[in-house]
């Protein structure tokens, strides 16, 4: 699951132009793969020592090569260790800085949690007046990227028709999360936002349990998400659900871009 993003961007299940991605894998001498990275411009590159193994020479070569190509990069995501080991590679200085840490969490099974006042239910047109502005919001308050409204609705519009986005209503909407990507045998659980007014309520835990029960009940054999490593609350509350910590990632960005 650690390798939940890669995946997605080899299914490309939203049909998305891929004639500017990066999909690169590494291989040793003895043709095994070490390293796996991908880029799907303007975003940053996404990649993943094969075990958490770390290979030095790996990271030097892809870094010279991606040189070479004058391919440039916003930032790095990957493993604690290795994007810090990628950035000091490939801008060989101080040109970095982390801009975030997030745990990567996994759950095989919801745990019996109390349920808040109201209940789930599936995204409709009608909550097309004030999703949008959540989905932007949300992205503010997590440093993600930036929302234009009118294409967050039409993305919005492709996610209504899987069933798979939840709200949670009592008596009138009060949480979200939803499920946007997956794995051959994973789910992942995203945008998980309450308003500031809504927290503290039981909101956030309740959605994404029932998010993440449904997610099982089509067969798929786990879940995972991406939390804030420094929000223990958010953290506190997706273990307490069934959610483990698999690894920690780091979000570095690059100062004046990665060439």
């Amino acid at each position: 699951m650690q390798n939940n993003l890669p995946i997605s961007f080899i299914r490309n299940e939203r049909g998305f132009d891929t004639s500017n991605w990066l999909l690169v894998t590494i291989k040793d001498d003895t043709s095994d793969v070490v390293l796996t990275a991908a880029c799907t411009p303007p975003f940053n590159i996404v990649m993943y020592e094969t075990g958490n193994k770390p290979n030095d020479a790996a990271i030097n070569l892809l870094s010279g090569e991606l040189n070479d190509m004058g391919f440039a990069l916003p930032g790095v995501m990957a493993e604690k260790g290795l994007a810090r080991r990628f950035a000091e590679a490939h801008i060989r200085g101080n040109g970095f800085h982390r801009h975030s840490t997030m745990n990567i969490m996994r759950l095989d099974k919801v745990n019996d949690v109390p349920k808040a006042p109201g209940f789930a239910r599936s995204l409709r047109e009608d909550d097309l007046y004030f999703m949008p502005y959540w989905e932007r919001i949300f992205g503010e308050e997590c440093r993600v990227e930036s929302y234009d409204i009118l294409t967050t609705v039409n993305k919005l519009k492709k996610n209504m028709k899987t069933g798979l986005y939840y709200l949670w209503e009592d008596g009138f909407p009060v949480s979200t999360a939803s499920n946007r990507r997956n794995t051959e045998n994973g789910a992942v659980v995203n945008f998980v936002y309450t308003p500031p007014h809504y927290r503290s309520k039981g909101y956030a835990s309740s959605v994404v349990s029932a998010l993440s029960q449904a997610l099982l009940d089509r067969g798929n054999k786990f879940c995972c998400l991406f939390a804030d490593a420094e929000n223990p609350i958010s953290c506190g509350i997706y273990r307490k659900i069934g959610y483990y910590d698999l690894c920690v990632v780091d979000v570095i960005k690059f100062d004046k871009g990665g060439t």
